[in-house]
């Protein structure tokens, strides 16, 4: 049986219009974009169209755009440039190690943090951000949504709390691009980091956003690249590839939001008619991710419920070792019982997904878990 492929918060495929983009870059332009020969400003060119899609997704200028190895070395870039010893920085209980790790590396290097609680539903209180801000607080950096369970956060006045106390604000959103509409002028974002391959395009590359006026050291030491903020040689194209993805994602919405709800609304329906009370939804209902579900499975462990469907890969949020349940930080952060996390599966839709899978995927679960 094909595989039924649910698990796109892990990775997306690579759209074949974005395969096609950046093919010519892996082949016969092979400029260095530095050089003055018509190779290398060919590639210049290709790469500053990919600065001006990357732009236009997210309704930024093409000079506030950092391209990047990937959404993690654009968080890190953000976290430990920005802040130095003595400065504060606030962060979410249910962060992307992109985020919590940098941060923990900064409370070591003597930087002040703080780590905020979110409900059962993974939201953040934006009261409690606002009780945690100090005269030292320098950077607030809280994710759009949630990789796990697809919960999206009130971003506009999370940024609003910054900027009144003289801060700025970073948001992670690797897994909100192209599945809904972001503006991080609406928003007031000051960074945001982008994941290439979230997005349909390859592993290996993402871009940062930069408000323009705030100054952000190189992370990497080099040349200059990237308006002396990311030196080494441009991946062409690789960036290529993330231009053509972010135009392909701005010219889908927001018909790709209702497309990809209708699918997930689709295989919730399907596994609630099979198991009723069975099934617990995690995240919010309504403040989430079109393409994300969240579901328990009572009675039944997620990592054997997978194992007993080997035709759909998704992902759990508790694994067993040695007769040990390994609960996910998310999981631990929504103090949910222990039933419910032992039992969870992110099933994550996608562009390509037909509602053939979904009615598959949902008969597959349901058999497995009434078995």
């Amino acid at each position: 049986m094909p595989l039924i492929y649910l698990d796109h918060n892990a990775t997306t495929p690579l759209d074949p219009a974005v395969l096609a983009a950046m093919m010519p870059y892996l082949m016969e332009e092979y400029g260095n974009p530095s050089s003055t020969h018509s190779l290398g400003k060919s590639s210049a060119r290709a790469i500053a169209k990919a600065r001006a899609q990357m732009a236009a997704l997210i309704g930024a200028s093409p000079a506030e755009i950092i391209f990047t190895g990937g959404g993690t070395e654009a968080s890190n870039q953000v976290l430990r440039g920005y802040l130095r010893p003595g400065d504060h920085l606030i962060i979410s209980a249910i962060e992307h190690p992109a985020t919590n790790q940098p941060a923990e590396h900064l409370r070591q290097m003597g930087c002040g943090v703080t780590i905020v609680s979110v409900d059962r539903y993974g939201l953040v209180d934006p009261d409690e951000v606002r009780r945690a801000v100090t005269s030292k607080t320098r950077l607030i950096s809280i994710m759009h949504s949630n990789n796990e369970i697809g919960t999206l956060q009130p971003v506009w006045e999370l940024a609003a709390i910054a900027h009144g106390h003289g801060a700025k604000f970073h948001a992670d959103a690797a897994q909100s691009l192209g599945k809904v509409s972001l503006d991080v002028e609406d928003l007031g974002i000051d960074f945001l980091t982008v994941a290439g391959h979230k997005l349909y395009a390859p592993k290996g590359v993402g871009a940062l956003y930069v408000r323009r006026g705030i100054e952000l050291p190189a992370f990497i030491l080099g040349a200059g690249q990237e308006q002396g903020r990311r030196a080494g040689t441009e991946n062409v194209p690789y960036i290529v590839a993330l231009g053509k993805a972010a135009e392909v994602a701005e010219l889908s919405l927001p018909k790709a939001t209702e497309h990809l709800k209708s699918l997930r609304d689709r295989l919730e329906g399907r596994l609630r008619d099979g198991l009723g009370d069975r099934l617990v939804i995690n995240g919010h209902p309504e403040l989430r991710l079109p393409n994300t579900l969240n579901v328990s499975f009572l009675g039944c462990l997620g990592s054997e419920l997978l194992e007993a469907v080997p035709g759909i890969a998704a992902s759990t949020g508790a694994a067993c070792h040695e007769g040990h349940f390994i609960v996910s930080p998310i999981f631990q952060a929504l103090s949910l019982p222990e039933a419910v996390a032992r039992g969870a599966i992110r099933l994550t839709v996608g562009r390509f997904t037909t509602t053939d899978e979904v009615d598959k995927a949902a008969r597959l679960l349901i058999d497995a878990a009434k078995s």
